[in-house]
């Protein structure tokens, strides 16, 4: 009976343990797709001298095959939703000429948890304002990358 009792209190401690591991993983992941998807659109644009043209959740624009993996910006991010290119657009009154955002889609809901958008908006830009920086909430609550404000 103690022996159980002992495993059930080790179970119940180290359950939040583990799902904060993974919810780090899940941000590790994420931040590292948003500065490549970053640096290639960028690239892009060096070389083209304007932006690819607006995308929707999961589509993959076609200009920049060969710069980006395909399967990586189509498949459902860590947190759920889409990748999504975002060229001209306008979040909360700003526009801006470029950013990536992670968009639900049918086949992939976005999980709305504020702990890992706090997390993101941590390890993207060292600070805690969602309307500053690199990383902020967009309209509708999406997370959203900017490339260029």
């Amino acid at each position: 009976m103690v022996v159980v009792l002992i495993i059930s209190v080790l179970a119940m401690v180290s359950v939040p343990a583990i799902d904060r591991v993974k919810r780090r993983a899940k941000t590790a992941v994420i931040v590292g797709d948003f500065r490549t998807f970053a640096a290639a659109f960028d690239g892009y644009a060096q070389e083209a001298g304007t932006w690819p043209a607006d995308s929707g959740a999961g589509v993959f624009p076609a200009v920049m095959a060969g710069r980006l993996n395909v399967t990586t910006w189509r498949r459902t991010t860590p947190m759920g939703g889409k990748y999504n290119w975002e060229s001209n657009r306008v979040h909360f009154g700003v526009r801006y000429r470029a950013a990536i955002s992670i968009t639900a889609t049918a086949a992939a809901p976005l999980v709305f948890d504020l702990t890992q958008l706090q997390e993101l908006e941590q390890a993207i830009d060292s600070t805690f304002d969602w309307y500053g920086g690199s990383f902020h909430l967009g309209s509708g609550n999406i997370p959203l990358f900017i490339v260029q404000p």
